[in-house]
């Protein structure tokens, strides 16, 4: 179960709405605990991508790290990622599961015809076969 709250959900929303036709990407920040992760915000990212960014979505590893050392900073930790799916279903995709690793959570939004949609969340197997659907618990953030 990943607990995310409606900020973060609505700063994906918005990035996705913005990107599309293109995909979009961003981390996740926030703690794990056993089964549980909680983003505590989200970073949007840039996409990395140079050719079918239409479909496809990277994250440079100079983003990664200071998307990684920032949530360090904060006392956080980098949980994951999320990032759209235009025109698609918030389904990973074969290409997602083979830059995936089992250890993060991966958030997918569907953007179809540029309006976002449904939000889904996403964990590897070990053996990194496939991908496990987890419930999103959404709630408003109070800060």
């Amino acid at each position: 179960m990943i607990h995310v709250p409606e900020s973060a959900l609505e700063a994906i929303r918005r990035h996705g709405h913005e990107a599309y036709p293109e995909e979009c990407c961003g981390a996740l920040l926030g703690k794990v605990s056993g089964e549980h992760a909680h983003v505590d915000r989200v970073e949007l990212l840039p996409n990395d991508r140079r050719e079918e960014r239409r479909r496809r979505f990277r994250i440079s590893p100079e983003e990664y790290l200071r998307a990684e050392r920032g949530a360090e900073k904060e006392g956080l930790a980098l949980i994951g990622f999320y990032h759209s799916h235009p025109d698609h279903p918030a389904v990973p995709s074969a290409y997602d599961r083979e830059h995936a690793l089992p250890f993060f959570h991966y958030v997918v939004l569907a953007v179809p015809d540029g309006e976002p949609g449904e939000v889904s969340s996403w964990v590897l197997s070990e053996d990194r076969g496939e991908f496990q659907k987890e419930d999103v618990v959404s709630k408003v953030s109070r800060r």
